[in-house]
């Protein structure tokens, strides 16, 4: 990976430890907001992979509140605009790109809905947020159903 300049090693150490990975502004926002829905969850939730901020167990949901920056939202039109220790940048978020896809794999592989959401998103509509996962828990309590109480909804029994 492409090294910082050494005299901005200690400034830049200093400034990446401020940068939380969890209880953020949009994490804690977005779990208030669930809560006051009657939305249990697990925050953090570490016998999962990639420890998501938001694991609803009874219903396998697994949420990410990524921001867009560290997680490469519109890679592809950031990426190139990146000046300032570009290598260094580039090299990391393209891995936390990929760290995420694999933790994504992991997850639906073990039966998860995995659900990712960009702060950006969260801080401009969260009761849409709010509604995208009450959908993701109605769709896990049909196919419940569907597994073997209920037959399947088709246009011939609606």
């Amino acid at each position: 990976m492409g090294k910082p300049p050494p005299a901005a090693d200690a400034k830049r150490s200093y400034t990446m430890s401020k940068i939380k990975s969890k209880n953020t502004s949009i994490e804690v926002s977005l779990r208030k907001a669930l809560w006051k829905a009657g939305i249990r969850y697990r925050k953090n939730y570490k016998k999962l992979p990639g420890s998501p901020d938001i694991a609803i167990t009874k219903h396998r949901i697994a949420i990410f509140c990524d921001g867009e920056f560290w997680h490469g939202k519109n890679w592809e039109i950031v990426g190139p605009k990146l000046q300032s220790n570009r290598e260094y940048w580039v090299e990391k978020i393209e891995r936390n790109m990929s760290r995420d896809y694999e933790t994504e794999r992991s997850l639906c592989g073990m039966g998860w809905t995995v659900m990712r959401l960009w702060g950006a998103e969260i801080q401009k509509d969260l009761s849409g947020c709010v509604e995208e996962i009450e959908d993701l828990i109605f769709q896990s309590k049909l196919e419940k159903y569907n597994g073997g109480h209920w037959p399947a909804a088709t246009e011939e029994n609606i």
